[in-house]
């Protein structure tokens, strides 16, 4: 099956680019260059990917990907020439699963899209988790956690996150390995992304009220899952 990509781009040469790339690949893609009709387009619509710029008339990128997480856990790479690191946390805060400053090539696009990709298709082949979790549900058909009747609405990569720590509770997992597993690239000391994700997970999970596990850092080696013994 085709998979359909959305981009949202006011840039008219980059969104020549995009498609012409893109459809080059195999993908089917639909192009809108205003925040307003391309969130409107990607909530009428089912999409596997949606490729986002954050400067957008009408309504600009985070806007969009925020009212977009209030329906969907469709992946989402933020495209954006904002390279300040506020700007990388916000679109992370906002629920986005990569970013990628501009200008970029289409290789290196390629390759992110592929790492995300390969992590959908991946969780959609309903693995079951091997370490029971009291009162948290893991549900890999939606790629989210439910405690209590309340979803965390987890975006992929924190459901990826989430349950890789699960997977293996009690044990410190490495950031490289982590950022090989879960972000599909090589960890780097400056790159803060896996510390974000780890953040919205443990946010997520407070806010749903499930107390009976908890992520830890491990300082200087990674996180770790660990269930409450009490």
């Amino acid at each position: 099956m085709t998979s359909h990509i959305l981009a949202i781009e006011d840039d008219p040469v980059l969104s020549v680019h995009l498609h012409e790339h893109l459809s080059s690949r195999g993908f089917k893609v639909t192009l809108h260059g205003d925040g307003k009709a391309g969130l409107a387009q990607g909530l009428k619509q089912s999409f596997d990917l949606v490729l986002l710029d954050i400067l957008l008339p009408s309504l600009d990128g985070l806007k969009v990907l925020a009212q977009l997480r209030q329906n969907s856990n469709v992946p989402v790479i933020l495209m954006s020439a904002l390279g300040a690191e506020q700007d990388r946390i916000a679109g992370f805060s906002q629920g986005a699963d990569d970013y990628l400053p501009k200008p970029f090539t289409m290789a290196e696009l390629e390759v992110r899209i592929a790492a995300i990709m390969r992590r959908v298709a991946y969780e959609r082949g309903y693995r079951k988790v091997t370490k029971a979790v009291p009162t948290l549900e893991l549900n890999q058909k939606h790629n989210d956690a439910r405690h209590d009747g309340q979803w965390a609405q987890l975006t992929t990569t924190e459901f990826r996150l989430l349950e890789l720590l699960i997977e293996n509770a009690g044990e410190v997992l490495s950031k490289a390995f982590l950022y090989q597993q879960v972000l599909h690239r090589a960890y780097s000391q400056h790159d803060r992304s896996l510390d974000m994700h780890i953040s919205h997970v443990r946010r997520k999970l407070s806010a749903i009220g499930y107390l009976s596990g908890r992520l830890d850092t491990a300082w200087g080696k990674g996180y770790v899952f660990e269930l409450d013994q009490s």
